[in-house]
């Protein structure tokens, strides 16, 4: 299989003129974004850098980062993209895990970079010499002279590695390799039916997998990256219409702001015929809003992770909402018995358990980044144990139901909140909503919903909104809590461990409901 650089040589060869991205006043072509690739490979050597090493970057997706991600490719380094709201103490911790031997940042990082202890023992790479003490701007490597780029690396290297969220513990390294990247993009393509030419919004940090796959996979047909630094939904409104967006690729709480927003109504989106959504499970109220107001050819539910790109597809998301589909290209599943340590204890048709994934697949990691004790739990007899809830229906269809620590055991019955989520999300006066479980002596947990209203709207409304939808009795929530806003992670997926810890802003007191 092709290395990442030769891929993208293959891509200049096939449509050298084609638009390969834009960002502001920056528009190249596939021939042009070579060259400035190759200056930042050339000032990678001059650098001292060789392959093998990894190079942090804390940067927004612009351009450059864009950039830096290819010329790593080419030069067989191993890019570590890190949050670009990353604390001194998580730079700290990433440059030391992973090993860095450079670190590459911008402004909006400048003073995370300057007190972090370990990022001014390496060098430094600054977009712009006003960002922050770097040893090398962004713009002195553009000037480095430079032949073309020779890729350097072959389809076994390591190309980048990705850290978890780690919200229950410190991030785990996830390294990939050339091959498994290139083979996601493959698949992403495949999936989402792209074709040549097609321009996507590239939003979705290049720190996350949902960025880095929309980058990797407009390169494969000739495709246009156009960057959102960060999401700020007026610009992303204004870039689908200039910039004649074909394909959406979102979490759920992005497309959630973007039909919603005031401007929607007076943007020409008409040029989005693909919708594509991953990070989260889709309320079945906001897959109908988007079906409304898109109107796509083609509306897919990806489920995966950073380690296994690709659980399963399903490429009719609004025709069976809540169905994450089946198997996709380079993968096959399994839903095993909640508690089970072995893939071979498959659970029965429509019974709950854990979602497994088979470790072979040719998009999937090896293994963590030095957390032996994180694989002797994840990977068990050629098997990826999700750590994710679901269910397998009469159709053979899967439904992720959450995950595994999320599940709330409420008088000895098992109760999933995305269920009850969809269900309070078809009701007119509800934005957003979000589910856990909070102690109690009598139940062990209650049902609690935090909802952020659109309008005005009672829990009792809400509880008799759950009655009449048919809502099991012991899965209605017993208490409605009203709130500001659902807090969520940088990449827009839903924090319920803030709201069991009490970490929101209530915007009314709560009410049982009977």
């Amino acid at each position: 299989m092709f290395d990442l650089g030769t891929s993208f040589l293959a891509s200049v060869a096939r449509t050298p003129g084609a638009l390969a991205i834009v960002d502001g006043d920056v528009r190249l072509t596939y021939a042009q974004w070579l060259q400035r690739i190759s200056s930042v490979v050339a000032a990678f050597d001059g650098m001292g850098l060789k392959a093998g090493d990894h190079v942090v970057t804390v940067l927004q997706n612009r351009w450059e980062a864009a950039t830096l991600h290819w010329a790593c490719q080419f030069a067989g380094l191993t890019i570590t993209p890190i949050n670009w709201r990353a604390k001194p103490d998580e730079i700290d911790f990433v440059v030391e895990n992973a090993g860095a031997r450079a670190i590459a940042f911008e402004a909006v990082a400048g003073d995370a970079i300057a007190e972090s202890l370990l990022a001014a023992a390496i060098p430094r790479i600054a977009l712009a010499a006003a960002d922050g003490a770097a040893e090398l701007t962004f713009a002195e490597m553009l000037a480095t002279p430079a032949p073309l780029a020779s890729p350097r690396a072959d389809a076994e290297a390591w190309s980048l590695m990705l850290y978890t969220s780690g919200t229950t513990a410190k991030p785990k390294g996830v390294p990939r390799r050339h091959r498994a990247e290139r083979m996601a993009g493959l698949a992403h393509v495949a999936q989402n039916l792209y074709a040549g030419g097609e321009r996507t919004l590239g939003v979705m940090p290049l720190y996350h997998t949902m960025g880095v796959r929309s980058l990797i996979a407009m390169s494969l047909i000739g495709g246009t990256f156009v960057c959102l630094p960060r999401f700020d939904v007026a610009r992303a409104l204004e870039l689908i219409e200039a910039e004649r967006i074909t394909n959406l690729y979102l979490v759920p709480t992005l497309y959630h702001d973007v039909v919603h927003h005031p401007r929607f109504a007076q943007t020409d989106v008409s040029s989005v015929r693909k919708l594509g959504f991953a990070g989260a499970p889709m309320t079945d109220g906001l897959l109908g809003r988007l079906t409304e107001a898109f109107r796509p050819e083609l509306f897919v539910n990806h489920y995966g992770s950073s380690e296994i790109y690709t659980f399963t597809i399903n490429q009719k998301a609004a025709e069976k909402p809540g169905s994450a589909g089946r198997a996709g290209l380079n993968q096959l599943i399994r839903v095993v018995r909640l508690g089970g340590t072995s893939a071979e204890e498959i659970a029965a048709a429509g019974e709950e358990g854990e979602i497994v994934a088979l470790a072979a697949s040719d998009e999937a990691f090896e293994g963590y980044w030095k957390r032996p004790e994180a694989d002797a739990k994840s990977l068990r007899d050629g098997w990826y144990f999700t750590g994710d809830t679901g269910y397998v229906d009469e159709d053979g269809d899967l439904h992720v139901s959450g995950r595994v620590d999320d599940m709330i055991i409420t008088g000895g019955e098992n109760v999933s909140p995305v269920e009850i989520e969809s269900c309070l999300s078809l009701h007119p006066g509800v934005s957003e909503v979000a589910v856990v479980g909070l102690p109690d002596e009598r139940w062990g947990k209650i049902v609690v919903a935090f909802v952020q209203r659109r309008g005005r709207v009672t829990a009792e409304e809400l509880d008799l909104h759950c009655k009449v939808s048919g809502l099991a009795n012991f899965k209605r929530p017993r208490r409605f809590e009203f709130v500001k806003a659902i807090p969520k992670s940088p990449v827009g997926k839903l924090l319920r461990r803030q709201l069991v810890a009490g970490e929101y802003e209530p915007e009314s007191s709560g009410i049982a409901a009977e």
